[in-house]
């Protein structure tokens, strides 16, 4: 009976304790409440505390995209300054490979953006080459689309505008140009890379929103047997061979 009590008397003055928060504020917001409603569901005290995990994570992923643009950033960059010392066709080939390459790598991000898991859970379950590592991109698919689409794509895009001032140098040292023909071929090299490198994007978003299931799962494919080579070239013969 004294157990009794004594929890009677608890139940009392929380009870107590809540009236007296309704006469300090309004409504649902008094923090007595909030409280209560949390010792009731522990669950939502463990989704916070998930929320606060995945903050941190995605802090950490973010410095660490900042801390690979460097070095990404200095290799594409490289190319530039051997445009300087190549012939303008050379470094035509070298702008236009950079112009495809930054396209490629938006078409995936947008890619892994719009995919679905659904297709692939059904590839998984006939076991379809790259299916799982297809899964694991789609599941990360705002991280895949930072890396392709806001590091690769972007740094290519910036340096096919660089890399077509270098090329209309050697344009302008082989036609031996003069005059106001210099500025216009400037212009006018300029004007036909910017409109490669945004062209060239559009088209790969168009195809990606629309198929985006064949691209991830292409990517997939060449993911896994490059990490294939990496661990066991002969698993990767055996995996050729089926």
């Amino acid at each position: 009976m004294g157990n009794h009590r004594d929890g009677d008397v608890s139940v009392n003055a929380w009870e107590n304790l809540l009236d007296l928060s309704h006469s300090v504020y309004s409504g649902n917001c008094h923090p007595l409440i909030f409280i209560t409603y949390l010792r009731e569901n522990p669950a939502l005290s463990e989704v916070s505390m998930k929320k606060n995990g995945s903050r941190s994570a995605n802090f950490k992923f973010v410095w660490t995209i900042a801390a690979l643009t460097l070095p990404i950033s200095a290799v594409f960059d490289t190319s530039t300054i051997f445009l300087n010392q190549t012939s303008w066709y050379i470094g035509a080939v070298i702008v236009l490979l950079i112009v495809c390459i930054g396209a490629l790598f938006d078409m995936l991000g947008m890619a892994a953006a719009a995919a679905r898991e659904t297709p692939f859970h059904a590839m998984a379950s006939k076991r379809v080459y790259g299916a799982r590592r297809a899964i694991a991109i789609v599941r990360n698919a705002e991280k895949v689309s930072s890396v392709c689409s806001d590091v690769i794509g972007d740094i290519a895009g910036v340096l096919s505008g660089a890399g077509a001032l270098a090329v209309s140098v050697q344009v302008l040292l082989a036609v031996h140009a003069q005059g106001w023909s210099q500025e216009a071929w400037k212009i006018g090299i300029t004007a036909v890379i910017t409109a490669l490198t945004v062209g060239g994007k559009a088209v790969g978003k168009t195809v990606a929103i629309h198929s985006p299931t064949p691209i991830i799962l292409f990517a997939a494919r060449v993911w896994e047997t490059v990490a294939l080579v990496g661990r066991n070239p002969a698993r990767l013969r055996r995996t050729n061979r089926m």
